[in-house]
C-alpha cells in the first residue's frame, strides 16, 4: 500500500479539529454497499469523537443496507431538497466518499460546487477529479471502506471505532470485493478485516443481512434475466445481460434489485468478461466485470463514458437500449485478441 501524504492527513486533522458546525458526509448517486458502509462507518466514528455529522445521500439506496447504524438518520436529497440545501449551507465541512468525479453527485452537483467550507475527497477509484480542497485517493485499496478505516487510524481516531462503525466498514469491504472474490490480492485487505473482527462483529450475520435479504420479485427477475436476457459469446470469452424497462416493471424493480447480476456470467466456464445493461428513462446504465487481465475500466472509458477499476467498472450512454446492445456486440471483435490472451 502506498503511504498516505502526511501533510494531507495533518491538514485534514487540523480542519476536523476546528470545525464547529455539522460535517456533511456524502456518498455517490445510487449508493452501493461500499458507499453506504464507508459513509455510515466514518459518520459513526466522527459522532463518537463528539462531532455533529449528517449523511446526505443523493438518492435512495437498497433496503438491505438500511440495517447499518445511522441509516435511519440519513437525509435523502431527492426527497428532501430544501432540508438538504439548508444543511449544506450551514455545514462546516464536506466529506465526499467513494466517487471521483462531480458527475457522480447526481442532482446534488450544484450544492457540491457551491460549498464554501473545507472539503475532502476519500476514494479508491483512479484518476480523481480535482473538486475538493484535499484528496485522499488510493486505488490500491479494495474499497473506500477499507481506505476510510486506515484514514481513521492515521488521524489518531481509532479509539472512536466501535462495533457499529466496524460493521459498516466491514459491509463496505465485503460488498465491494464480491464477498472477497475480487480486489483482494493485497494481504492488507485481510489484515484490515481481521482488525475489524476484533470489535466483536458477526461477519456471517452481516453477510446474511445483505445477501439473504432479497425480495421474491428480485429472485424471479434474476431467473428471468439468466434465462431470457443473457447472451454468451464463447469466442470472445464474454457474456452480457440486458434489463429492459418493461421487464423491470413486470418484476416490481426496486433500487438494488440488480446488484450483483453482472457477476453471474463470470461463473460460466471460459467467460472472463461480463456486462450488464440496464435501461433507464433517459439513459442506459452499464456495469462491467472481468477476471484476470482484461481492463474493463479502459473499455468503459473508451466506449461508455465510464471508468473504475481494472476488473470492476461502470458507465452510461444516452442512446437507446437496442443501439447500445448493437454497439457492444460490434466492439467485441476489436477486443478478441486481448480477451483470448487474458489470464485468469
Amino acid at each position: 500500500m502506498k503511504p498516505f501524504d502526511i501533510e494531507i492527513i495533518k491538514s485534514f486533522s487540523e480542519k476536523l479539529g476546528l470545525v464547529q458546525s455539522p460535517i456533511v458526509i456524502m456518498p455517490h448517486v445510487n449508493p452501493d454497499g461500499d458507499a453506504v458502509g464507508s459513509a455510515l462507518g466514518f459518520a459513526n466514528v466522527l459522532k463518537n469523537a463528539g462531532k455533529q455529522v449528517v449523511v446526505i445521500s443523493p438518492n435512495l439506496y437498497p433496503d438491505f443496507y438500511k440495517w447499518m447504524a445511522g441509516s435511519a438518520e440519513v437525509v435523502i436529497f431527492n426527497a428532501e431538497r430544501e432540508k438538504s440545501a439548508k444543511i449544506m449551507k450551514e455545514a462546516g465541512m464536506l466529506i465526499c466518499l467513494d466517487f471521483n468525479h462531480l458527475s457522480r453527485t447526481g442532482e446534488m452537483i450544484e450544492l457540491v460546487e457551491s460549498f464554501e467550507g473545507p472539503s475532502i475527497l476519500i476514494d479508491h477509484h483512479p484518476y480523481p477529479q480535482n473538486f475538493t480542497d484535499l484528496i485522499i485517493s488510493h486505488p490500491e485499496y479494495s474499497s473506500t471502506a477499507e481506505l476510510v478505516f486506515h484514514v481513521v487510524k492515521a488521524l489518531g481516531m481509532e479509539p472512536f471505532v466501535d462495533k457499529w462503525a466496524a460493521e459498516c466498514l466491514f459491509c463496505g469491504i465485503m460488498t465491494d470485493t464480491g464477498s472477497f472474490d475480487y480486489n483482494v490480492s493485497d494481504p492488507q485487505t485481510f489484515k484490515t478485516v481481521s482488525e475489524l473482527l476484533t470489535y466483536n462483529i458477526n461477519p456471517e450475520e452481516i453477510h446474511g443481512r445483505v445477501f439473504d435479504n432479497y425480495s421474491v420479485d428480485r429472485m424471479r427477475l434474476l431467473g428471468y434475466c439468466l434465462s431470457e436476457c443473457m447472451e454468451v459469446y464463447p469466442e470472445y470469452h464474454a457474456a452480457m445481460i440486458f434489463l429492459t424497462k418493461e421487464v423491470q416493471k413486470r418484476y416490481n424493480f426496486a433500487p438494488g434489485d440488480s446488484e450483483g447480476f453482472v457477476n453471474y456470467p463470470l461463473s460460466i466456464k471460459g467467460v472472463h468478461f461480463s456486462t450488464l445493461f440496464t435501461e433507464k428513462d433517459d439513459q442506459v446504465k452499464a456495469s462491467f466485470r472481468s477476471k484476470g487481465d482484461f481492463p474493463v475500466n479502459e473499455f468503459a472509458s473508451s466506449h461508455f463514458n465510464g471508468g473504475g477499476h481494472r476488473n470492476a467498472s461502470g458507465g452510461e450512454v444516452t442512446t437507446n437500449l437496442q443501439d447500445t446492445l448493437t454497439k457492444y456486440r460490434s466492439l467485441l471483435p476489436e477486443y478478441a485478441e486481448l480477451l483470448t490472451k487474458t489470464k485468469c
